[in-house]
């Protein structure tokens, strides 16, 4: 089955990270595309853990993902990042804000059943937020070896493949000595992706509810 949204209809979309990278690395090529194919009303992109050095990157990244929307909104926390979780409050009461911001037509967030505790508590109070959107879980490839099986999935050309990585490893120098923060990463889970919906690339998502 395939979604589509009235190409009349401007979209509204929020961008959820736990950390700088996350929205880039689990939705960018998906959210490049529908930037490059749908009117954006508005776009929230919005990252809860950072440092100052993390910071700056990940508002360089947004922007360039981001530079053909007129109406985004770019918010770089300054949590600490493992420790989300002991902040729980202040989060819950932040989303409550983000809630009277934005009312999305489309909400990317991280993986109900991620490992990583930062990406669960993110995935959870969004679905503690928002009862009626759209919601779609993204992916991120770990050490803890938690990928699933998703059942919603965003083919995508190479142009939009390339362009996540580029940004990705053009601004995000701070984790290039990461022995897992290449394009051989990137392009893997997005091929595999790809081969499980019939086509080169794809990014893959986990879509509990759907409405119709």
């Amino acid at each position: 089955m395939k979604i589509q949204f009235d190409k009349n209809k401007p979209l509204k979309i929020l961008c959820l990270g736990a950390h700088c990278d996350d929205i880039e690395i689990g939705a960018g090529g998906t959210v490049l595309k529908i930037i490059d194919e749908y009117e954006i009303e508005q776009l929230n992109w919005i990252v809860f853990a950072s440092n100052d050095i993390r910071k700056q990157e990940a508002i360089k990244s947004a922007e360039l993902f981001l530079s053909d929307v007129n109406n985004k909104k770019i918010v770089v926390n300054s949590f600490r990042d493992g420790f989300l979780p002991f902040h729980g409050i202040e989060i819950k009461e932040y989303f409550e804000e983000i809630k009277k911001e934005i009312s999305p037509d489309i909400i990317f967030t991280h993986y109900r059943n991620d490992r990583h505790q930062d990406h669960r508590l993110i995935s959870d109070l969004t679905w503690n937020t928002w009862r009626s959107e759209l919601i779609l879980e993204y992916e991120i490839p770990k050490y803890d070896g938690d990928l699933g099986i998703p059942n919603f999935y965003v083919k995508l050309d190479e142009q939009y493949i390339r362009k996540r990585n580029n940004i990705l490893l053009e601004t995000f120098q701070s984790q290039k000595s990461k022995h897992w923060f290449d394009d051989a990463t990137f392009n893997a889970l997005s091929r595999l992706r790809g081969l499980e919906s019939a086509d080169m690339f794809a990014e893959a998502f986990y879509a509990r509810k759907l409405f119709l």
